[in-house]
């Protein structure tokens, strides 16, 4: 049964009652706990306005190291660096829930935002996340990050130029 839930002000997608995870195990959404979907300057107003917010930034150890990381520190936030898989073959991280749930630690939880790419990986990242608190009877907001860091490829077949978080001009950095 679906439902449509003020998870937060900018959640453009239906929560389920029962939903299947992305690992094909169906779970009860808790009170409250959401997947939503909120483009890159969304994501940014929320982090400086939510205390409490978080960035989960699920893209892997190469994108971060050669792409380009985003840059909350004047936020006074670091981004959680967390793969949901690894390069190269791309293997699912069996523990990410759990290493989320680590970096975030045990205080009041606001909205978690989940990052990768391009909003794929980052969808699932926050499906499996709202699912692992859900089955603790635990209510939390995972919003992805729709566009990613980079976006689609535009016309010309590249990246970060027409959509994505770099694209709209927030802060970012390379290491």
């Amino acid at each position: 049964m679906q439902r449509m839930v003020d998870c937060y002000p900018f959640c453009r997608l239906a929560c389920n009652e029962r939903f299947t995870s992305s690992f094909g195990g169906e779970g009860l959404m808790g009170q409250g706990s959401c997947v939503g979907e909120v483009d890159p300057d969304e994501a940014w107003q929320i982090l400086e306005r939510e205390e409490s917010a978080r960035l989960v930034d699920v893209r892997t150890r190469a994108e971060w190291n050669f792409v380009g990381t985003p840059d909350t520190g004047e936020l006074g936030k670091t981004p959680i660096l967390i793969e949901w898989s690894s390069y190269p073959d791309m293997t699912v991280n069996p523990a990410f829930a759990d290493e989320v749930e680590e970096a975030v630690g045990s205080d009041a939880i606001g909205p978690l935002l989940f990052l990768c790419r391009s909003g794929v990986r980052s969808l699932k990242a926050a499906t499996v996340v709202a699912d692992h608190y859900a089955r603790q009877g635990r209510s939390v907001s995972c919003l992805n990050v729709s566009e990613g860091f980079e976006g689609d490829v535009d016309a010309s077949g590249q990246r970060g130029r027409q959509f994505g978080w770099k694209a709209r001009g927030l802060a970012w950095r390379q290491s």
